[in-house]
């Protein structure tokens, strides 16, 4: 019997903070590496597109064994609802949505491997390709509980 494959995931967070100042946090890249295990900065490719729909930004990754950047862009930016972006631009999309509640915000994080992302690890490890997807998957499956538990730390002691 084979296990079940997961390309994507995701998990909430109750925030005491609103929607608004919880988008404000999420939505700035560049404080990226204050929440992420994995991701340590971020900068926009170009300031004057900063945070709407179609910027692009860098991200620098950190692992012990080894160290990358990528480029994404943003597909998402809803003030106080959403902010997500896609790796690459078609190869693995992250994002955030936020619900108001009586409680603050429920902060949702979400990986999705795409199809164009399947078939780039496919071409680019072959053989190695359902080790490396596997990897990725864990990386994604452990860090976003980290990073909801940063992101509600810092949103809830912001003045």
């Amino acid at each position: 019997m084979s296990e079940k494959v997961i390309y994507e995931f995701q998990e909430s967070v109750t925030v005491n903070a609103s929607a608004q100042d919880v988008y404000g946090i999420v939505s700035d890249i560049t404080r990226t590496g204050e929440w992420s295990p994995v991701c340590t900065s971020c900068w926009w490719d170009d300031e004057a597109s900063a945070g709407v729909v179609g910027a692009w930004f860098t991200g620098r990754n950190v692992l012990p064994e080894r160290t990358w950047e990528t480029r994404s862009q943003v597909v998402s930016a809803e003030p106080g609802r959403e902010f997500a972006w896609v790796v690459g631009g078609k190869f693995v999309r992250w994002g955030y949505t936020l619900t108001a509640v009586d409680a603050g915000t429920v902060l949702t994080e979400s990986w999705e491997l795409l199809p164009e992302g399947i078939t780039m690890f496919g071409e680019k490890y072959g053989d190695q390709a359902p080790a490396q997807i596997a990897d990725r998957t864990q990386q994604a499956l452990s860090g976003i509980p980290k990073t909801l538990s940063a992101i509600k730390r810092i949103a809830e002691s912001t003045p």
